[in-house]
């Protein structure tokens, strides 16, 4: 009898994001946590496998828990280099020591290997030369700034 094994997935790099963003609207305690909603101004990536802007709308539907972690929901439109428009959506956790996590909260600057934030990035497109972008998963690892999120995503191989 043969037997396999499950290939380990490799990390194949597609782009830097900054995503900039603007001022949280806390919509306070639901059910599930504190609310907040922070929606996208704007903003550009660039990397091997894809280039340029990001467009203003959509946002992130953030919940922050009680232990003080995010739950991150992000939804919005890319334009490329070419002009081909990208929905991208992401989907992550943001935690850390209490400190580090109040440091982000006032804006400051934060060593981004002092606390986790990472994101599972989906697409979605109908331009034909980004089409590949349908049928791949993606992962980030992402830092916060003032007014901004950076992220480095890579398609999972």
């Amino acid at each position: 009898m043969t037997t396999y094994e499950p290939l380990r997935p490799g990390l194949e790099p597609l782009a830097r994001f900054r995503v900039e963003l603007a001022a949280v609207k806390e919509l306070g305690q639901t059910p599930w946590g504190r609310r907040r909603v922070i929606d996208v101004l704007g903003g550009s990536f660039e990397g091997p496998r894809l280039a340029g802007e990001v467009l203003p709308g959509g946002a992130d539907w953030q919940v922050v828990h009680a232990d003080g972690s995010a739950s991150i929901d992000t939804r919005y439109t890319l334009r490329t280099h070419d002009g081909a428009l990208i929905y991208i959506q992401t989907q992550g956790l943001r935690h850390g020591p209490p400190d580090v996590l109040a440091a982000l909260g006032r804006g400051e600057a934060v060593d981004p290997a002092t606390y986790y934030f990472r994101l599972a990035v989906r697409f979605e497109t109908a331009a034909p030369g980004y089409l590949w972008l349908n049928n791949t998963l993606a992962v980030a690892s992402g830092m916060r700034a003032a007014t901004a999120v950076c992220y480095d995503a890579y398609a999972l191989s």
